[in-house]
């Protein structure tokens, strides 16, 4: 396999990243996969639920249980090598992720992208995986509300391709960045569905440049509902994001399937 070559950070960027303890040493990629020990956006797990999941959950009987919710979250061995558990939140996160635009409803996508709540709320349960070859990050989450609510944050989702094709934002840092946001295609899988690609781009004063790239995408299937994220820095290969999101239907299909079989 050829080494992957990774984009270069600019300096302008390093330097206050460096400061503020977002960059770790070990000769690694600046902004990749070298998490934190603490990261600071951990996934929830069934064991370790986001703080209103248990609240969330339906009571009319149509949630899925713990066990369930479990069982339908994709894993490192659905999507194979070189995806592997995840150690935490990648640290382009909050290099990157955690910006500030004027631009309307564009705030609300960056803040749902940072924060992990592309169906509007905290996840029920989810996973991570990393991909160490090209630092890409995938984060996979069942979400918790009702289909109604759901196919509301899908139609907002599906807005974004116009109202935010391209936008303007700064970092926390006072970087600026150029943030263009398109349409994606996903498998015909679930019974709504919404996919985009989202770019972030910036040229730093000695004319350096570096990319993030994220694809997104979230679907509906009968009661429940799934969405992810595929990012790193460079181009993303796009093959992870159309099996997971394949993969991810068919579970919680079967995993529903077998609990009506056993009722």
């Amino acid at each position: 396999m050829s080494p992957v070559t990774r984009p270069q950070i600019p300096r302008a960027v390093l330097l206050p990243l460096l400061a503020t303890g977002l960059l770790v040493g070990g000769g690694c990629a600046a902004l990749g996969l070298r998490h934190p020990e603490s990261a600071p956006h951990p996934l929830p797990t069934v064991d370790r639920p986001a703080p209103s999941s248990r609240t969330s959950a339906r009571a009319d009987g149509s949630t899925l249980t713990d066990e369930q919710a479990q069982a339908a979250l994709i894993t490192q061995t659905d999507l194979g090598a070189p995806w592997t558990a995840t150690r935490g939140a990648a640290t382009w996160r909050d290099g990157l992720l955690k910006t500030h635009t004027t631009a309307g409803e564009c705030q609300r996508l960056l803040d749902a992208l940072y924060s992990d709540e592309l169906l509007g709320a905290p996840a029920r349960v989810a996973i991570g995986l990393d991909d160490a070859d090209t630092d890409a990050q995938l984060r996979y989450q069942l979400g918790a509300r009702r289909p109604a609510d759901v196919d509301s944050a899908l139609a907002w989702l599906r807005t974004m391709p116009v109202q935010c094709a391209r936008f303007t934002a700064t970092t926390d840092l006072g970087l600026v960045e150029d943030v263009q946001v398109t349409d994606a295609p996903l498998p015909e899988v679930g019974d709504v569905r919404q996919g985009l690609r989202v770019t972030v781009a910036s040229t730093a004063t000695d004319g350096q440049e570096f990319l993030l790239t994220l694809d997104v995408a979230a679907v509906r299937v009968g009661e429940d509902a799934f969405a992810l994220t595929n990012g790193g820095l460079g181009d993303v290969p796009n093959d992870a994001t159309q099996a997971a999101v394949q993969i991810g239907a068919l579970r919680l299909a079967d995993v529903r399937g077998q609990g009506r079989a056993q009722v």
